[in-house]
């Protein structure tokens, strides 16, 4: 018996989250269902795949996540299971939900859900709620290990997995580059895709300065002096700091502010970010 984590774009304000729940404690009521979020913004499938890579590696090797973030639903995308390097299952529709986990940790099997037999009873004829009638299901079944993962499916080939577009970090003419992958939501901090490592070996120290520039669809949007700083009581309140977030990548914040609403910065692989020593 797995642990089962669920996440969704489905809010919690109608009964959908409740009716996965539902579903999989149907499957078996000694199943532990958790949740991840379900306050992912509408459609955002970038989203989805970050805040899976966020948490993943802090769950038990074997736990299954269900993530539903499809806006395709109902069409010829692939439901599927993958299996990642670290162990874990993640049961998502196929339509780029995976690239972080990919990017980060690795995906080492992919199958395709065989909806013959991975289905809720009765459900053949909805559309529009393969979230709790497949995804939930199949995810409970794996869990509970009713199934195993050769039962999920027939295999997929890797390459045919999709991928939204992702720009890999990297130190070019004095200078660490990036993408603003996500927010600290609740704080408005820019979470980007610079390793701490490659960041360093721009041969910073606590308390050097740097300029922080972001271009969104190619033009520049905003440029920034600031310190880097262990943590945000190193500077005093709205002032701007960069530091290492707690997934040992650099984030950009202000103490006691939203860094992303004063300046109006998004996330995403059109918004990029680069981090220099100033002079």
């Amino acid at each position: 018996m797995k642990p089962l984590v669920l996440q969704s774009d489905f809010g919690l304000d109608d009964g959908a989250v409740s009716a996965m729940h539902g579903v999989a404690v149907g499957v078996d009521d000694r199943l532990r269902v958790h949740d991840l979020t379900h306050n992912i913004p509408p459609y955002d499938i970038w989203e989805g795949s970050y805040r899976l890579a966020q948490v993943v590696s802090y769950w038990p090797e074997g736990t299954v996540f269900v993530s539903v973030v499809d806006p395709g639903v109902g069409s010829d995308r692939l439901s599927v299971v993958a299996r990642t390097a670290t162990g874990h299952f993640i049961v998502t529709p196929d339509n780029g939900t995976l690239t972080h986990l990919a990017a980060i940790f690795g995906i080492v099997e992919l199958r395709e859900i065989d909806e013959e037999t991975n289905r809720r009873e009765g459900s053949q004829e909805s559309y529009t709620f393969h979230g709790r009638d497949i995804y939930a299901y199949t995810g409970a079944r794996l869990a509970a290990g009713i199934i195993d993962y050769a039962q999920v499916g027939p295999s997929v080939a890797l390459e045919r997995m999709v991928s939204l577009p992702v720009a890999a970090p990297a130190l070019e003419h004095g200078a660490v580059a990036g993408t603003i992958d996500a927010l600290d939501v609740r704080y408005g901090s820019l979470w980007t895709s610079i390793p701490r490592e490659l960041f360093l070996e721009l041969g910073a120290q606590h308390g050097d300065r740097f300029v922080v520039r972001v271009e969104h669809a190619g033009s520049p949007v905003h440029s920034s002096q600031m310190v880097y700083a262990r943590s945000f009581a190193a500077v005093e309140v709205g002032e701007s700091l960069l530091y290492v977030n707690s997934l040992d990548r650099m984030a950009v914040a202000i103490n006691r502010g939203s860094y992303a609403r004063a300046f109006s910065l998004g996330t995403g692989p059109s918004w990029k970010i680069s981090i220099r020593p100033a002079d």
